[in-house]
């Protein structure tokens, strides 16, 4: 996909994307503490279940499950050496499932760390696009960001190696404050100057609470916005797992307000399954 056809595809109606993967995965078995990406390689018919079931549901764009494969993070699992592998693998993964019924994006993540030099952070930010771009991807997208410096490497990193458009979200606290520091307002006018092809939110907290931080966007830039909230707040039941309170159609009702509020991006984080893009799709038809 061009940046000129992802703004062709943004223009001509909402653009709906997936909903969770990592509660998902997690219900169907996914242990806790695993290095999911590597899970999901090796048991890819979980995922692949989950996205046909998003791409049936209305999703015109789903994440490949390459959330934290890159070189810095896999470490963390001694699986360094398996950038190529997992990203190649994953997106294989994602593209059996829906073949070209949704578009791709090779997903990208925080490193989690806020003392990577910037030059680190491009190189393996670069690293993993490059497999990516390379593995057939549509776009990519940046998600669950915590501060601005990381997006900004990714951006410079996808210009470094490829053509495709680069969506962008950050996670904030209710008030668009960013956890390394920072705000939503700030950030997303600095990502537009370097080239960010959309850019918002995701993850966060539950819709209800985000259309004053959808309306300061909004204002802000001239790029389309994202929103891809929680369902609710959640609260953390008796054996440890995070319950959200948030039901599908309450979702897709307040979802309803952020793209009145000036979202022309939306799906679901944590906590949502594909029966909330149903609703979602059948509320913005």
């Amino acid at each position: 996909m061009t940046k000129q056809e992802f703004r062709e595809l943004v223009q001509a109606k909402t653009l709906l994307l997936d909903g969770a993967t990592g509660s998902n995965l997690m219900k169907e078995g996914m242990p806790r503490g695993v290095c999911s990406e590597q899970w999901v390689y090796e048991n890819p018919q979980v995922l692949q279940k989950l996205q046909k079931e998003y791409c049936e549901a209305g999703s015109k764009i789903v994440y490949a499950s390459t959330f934290s494969a890159n070189r810095i993070s896999l470490a963390n699992h001694g699986l360094e050496d398996k950038v190529e592998e997992l990203n190649r693998g994953l997106v294989r993964v994602s593209r059996d499932a829906v073949g070209d019924a949704c578009y791709i994006a090779g997903d990208l993540t925080t490193t989690g760390k806020q003392d990577v030099p910037y030059e680190i952070l491009f190189e393996a930010y670069r690293e993993q696009i490059a497999v990516l771009a390379d593995a057939g991807v549509d776009l990519l997208i940046a998600e669950t960001m915590l501060g601005v410096d990381e997006v900004m490497a990714v951006i410079d990193a996808a210009a470094a190696v490829c053509e495709l458009p680069v969506m962008c979200t950050l996670t904030v606290e209710s008030d668009g404050s960013l956890f390394f520091g920072g705000n939503i307002y700030d950030a997303v006018e600095t990502l537009e100057q370097m080239g960010a092809d959309a850019v918002g939110i995701n993850c966060s907290t539950g819709p209800d609470q985000l259309v004053s931080v959808v309306k300061n966007i909004r204002d802000k830039v001239s790029i389309p916005v994202i929103v891809k909230p929680n369902a609710g707040m959640p609260v953390i039941d008796d054996k440890g797992n995070a319950v959200y309170s948030m039901g599908a159609r309450e979702f897709a009702e307040h979802m309803k307000v952020l793209v009145e509020a000036g979202a022309n991006i939306v799906g679901g984080c944590c906590g949502t399954t594909p029966e909330y893009i149903r609703r979602l799709a059948d509320i913005l038809k």
